[in-house]
C-alpha cells in the first residue's frame, strides 16, 4: 500500500479462521514489532488460532509460508528489506515476492506480502507501526490477508 486510497479496513469478521504468521530476525526490533501488531490484528478480527514462526531471513519467508499455508486459513510474512549498495536488494525482494506469490496461488490460501522493501532504516520505522509510524503494515497485512481468506469462504473455497 502506497499510503494513500487506502480501503480503511480496521477489522473483519475472521472468527473461526486459522492465521499463521512467519516473520524474520532480521532488524527484529523492527519485526518484532510488527509481528506483535499482526497479532494484535488478529485478536481484533476474532481469530484466536494464530501461529507464530521466526525464520532468519527474508528469503526463509516463503517455504515457511507454504508450510503454514497448508494448516492455516491465512498466512502473513513479515520482514525488512534495505536497499544496500549491491543488487542483493533486488534479487531478496524478487525471491520473496515470487515465492510469496506462488505460495499463495498453489496452496490456494491468501499469503500477505507484509515485508518492507525500503530504501533507508527510516523509512522501515515509518511502515512499522512503532507509536510515530505513519504506516502499520504488521496490522494492515493481516486485516487483508483476512479479508482475502473470509472472501475465499464465501465462494466456497
Amino acid at each position: 500500500m502506497a499510503g494513500f486510497g487506502d480501503p480503511h479496513l480496521t477489522t473483519v469478521d475472521a472468527a473461526g479462521l486459522k492465521l499463521g504468521i512467519v516473520g524474520s530476525r532480521w532488524h527484529s526490533d523492527l519485526v518484532d514489532h510488527m509481528v506483535e501488531r499482526a497479532h494484535a490484528a488478529a485478536k481484533a478480527s476474532g481469530v484466536n488460532d494464530v501461529t507464530v514462526v521466526r525464520v532468519v531471513g527474508s528469503v526463509e519467508l516463503p517455504v515457511v509460508a507454504q508450510a503454514l499455508a497448508k494448516r492455516c486459513d491465512a498466512v502473513v510474512a513479515l520482514g525488512v528489506v534495505i536497499r544496500g549498495e549491491t543488487p542483493h536488494f533486488e534479487y531478496v525482494n524478487d525471491a520473496v515476492t515470487m515465492g510469496l506469490t506462488r505460495v499463495s496461488l498453489d496452496e490456494r490460501t491468501p499469503v500477505a506480502h507484509g515485508v518492507l522493501t525500503v530504501e533507508s532504516l527510516g523509512q522501515a520505522k515509518d511502515r512499522a507501526g512503532l507509536e510515530d509510524s505513519i504506516e502499520d503494515k504488521g496490522w494492515q497485512s493481516t486485516i487483508a490477508v483476512l479479508d482475502a481468506a473470509i472472501a475465499i469462504r464465501s465462494l466456497g473455497g
